[in-house]
């Protein structure tokens, strides 16, 4: 070999080095980032008592002081992937027993929280629809209607995830979508590689699954706190149709703005066509041949568990019970009648991301016992209780959205709610507005993989990275905060909810 060719195959590896170690430098300043901010408020004197409204006075411990540390180290090594992100999650319960922010009991109970185990039991009803055979046949059918267009692909993969969120919670609605996206990557053909639509369809995805969930109070818990929360602080109730009619315009905006950034501003598909994929499809279709039995079983047994889901509240024998509960109730059945095996459970569940979401409640936990949460809430608000109603219901949307993007959405609202409602009383703004304000941004954490569920689960397709995601996430918050905004300013007054009150 000459030395010209000798040069020419030696600069791709010593570029490959170049990038490696620049990498590894990278993740090695994140990490030392985190640690300082860590030991910043480890040594830092007790920060000054937060003031409500009331009078009342809200003193920060020195647990809560630390566990906001805790709470900015593991936010930077979550977005920056210093570690994998479930190892993050494992070193936020390390970190809480070994600082004395909470016993270890405490840190890592989070760990098998029923939260975290409905999460489970979407992802393995997920499993079972891509066993059966299912997904196959749903995505054959969605691709024949939207046709060959890239850019109308995405856009049923993005209502049919908004229209099934209505109905189920909006983790195994991802979870089912997710393996029907991937027949949908086999067939452009790039699913063993980034690609900008495969970009655009995860991401969107995740996006469209919080948006639509907003709409019912059947696609997440945080419709039903809320309005728990709401009728013990106003006195008044909000109804089914009440609840679904306000929040639809809403949820449905921001469905298509999603599509319309996504596919024509960040991630352009690379191909406006895919040629031939009609026909294609119709054969490949016609190959399955008629819905078997164990597709039949799985898809009865899901409906069976949406049905519970869908009926819990309404119905006072089971309203107490866990949503877990009919979730692994499937989950069992499908081991006893052996769709599933010990293999399954050992090498298709995604543990990092299992572990992702328990780290997430472990330190919301945290956050919320040792008062910090409700520390940096009454310090955010209080600051707008002279300001013009519009600043104050945006400072509101913007502070439920930066909690959601760490904590549980149930748990930013129940942080968030109480003392901007009585804030809300002293400014004359419809406490109406800010229900509907909170529980918007509370379905839309743009930002953090553990905002949510589906951001997890789309994480799982490999298509982009935690900071892409982050970074993507940044003008997507910026225009909800200007969506709520503009709703509060027009839609809702003219609807019936007008901002001020007497």
């Amino acid at each position: 070999m000459n030395n010209t060719t000798q040069a020419t195959v030696g600069a791709p590896v010593e570029v490959a080095k170049i990038n490696s170690l620049s990498e590894e430098w990278r993740r090695i300043a994140f990490a030392l980032l985190g640690i300082g901010l860590f030991a910043l408020f480890y040594f830092l004197p007790q920060l000054p008592s937060a003031v409500d409204p009331m009078g009342k006075v809200f003193d920060l411990s020195r647990q809560g002081q630390l566990a906001i540390g805790l709470f900015l180290l593991a936010g930077i090594w979550w977005v920056f992937e210093v570690v994998p992100i479930g190892v993050t999650s494992i070193a936020i319960g390390v970190i809480q027993a070994a600082f004395s922010i909470r016993g270890a009991t405490q840190a890592f109970a989070p760990f098998m929280d029923t939260s975290v185990l409905f999460i489970l039991g979407s992802l393995l009803l997920g499993l079972a629809f891509t066993k059966a055979g299912v997904t196959t046949r749903l995505a054959f059918k969605m691709l024949s209607v939207a046709g060959e267009d890239s850019r109308k692909i995405l856009l049923g993969v993005f209502l049919v995830t908004a229209a099934l969120t209505h109905l189920m919670a909006h983790t195994a609605v991802a979870a089912t979508m997710f393996p029907l996206m991937l027949v949908v990557m086999s067939l452009y053909g790039k699913e063993d590689e980034p690609s900008n639509f495969g970009k655009a369809m995860f991401i969107g995805m995740a996006y469209a699954a919080g948006a639509g969930s907003m709409v019912t109070l059947l696609g997440a818990a945080r419709g039903p706190v809320a309005l728990g929360f709401f009728q013990q602080f106003t006195g008044n109730s909000v109804g089914f149709m009440q609840y679904s009619l306000t929040m639809a315009p809403f949820g449905y905006a921001m469905v298509i703005v999603t599509w319309f950034l996504l596919c024509f501003v960040f991630y352009k598909p690379e191909q406006k066509q895919i040629a031939g994929l009609r026909k294609r499809v119709n054969e490949m279709y016609v190959q399955l041949g008629p819905v078997s039995g164990k597709e039949i079983f799985v898809i009865a047994l899901a409906l069976a568990v949406i049905a519970v889901l869908a009926v819990q509240q309404f119905v006072p024998a089971i309203k107490d019970m866990s949503r877990c509960i009919p979730m692994l109730v499937a989950v069992l059945i499908m081991f006893l009648t052996k769709l599933f095996t010990v293999e399954d459970l050992e090498k298709n569940v995604p543990w990092n991301i299992v572990l992702l979401f328990g780290g997430a409640m472990s330190i919301g936990t945290a956050l919320w016992e040792t008062g910090a949460a409700e520390w940096m809430a009454v310090h955010w608000l209080a600051m707008f209780q002279n300001a013009h109603w519009l600043v104050f219901v945006t400072a509101i949307a913007f502070l439920v959205v930066m909690l959601t993007n760490f904590i549980m959405n149930v748990a930013a609202i129940a942080i968030t709610m109480p003392v901007a409602l009585v804030i809300a009383g002293y400014l004359h703004v419809n406490p109406y507005l800010i229900l509907f304000s909170s529980l918007a941004m509370a379905a839309l954490p743009y930002m953090l993989l553990v905002g949510a569920a589906p951001n997890a689960i789309a994480y799982q397709s490999k298509q982009f990275t935690p900071g892409q995601f982050f970074m993507v996430g940044i003008p997507f918050t910026i225009l909800a905060l200007v969506t709520v905004a503009i709703f509060a300013l027009v839609v809702w007054p003219l609807m019936g909810i007008p901002a001020l009150v007497p």
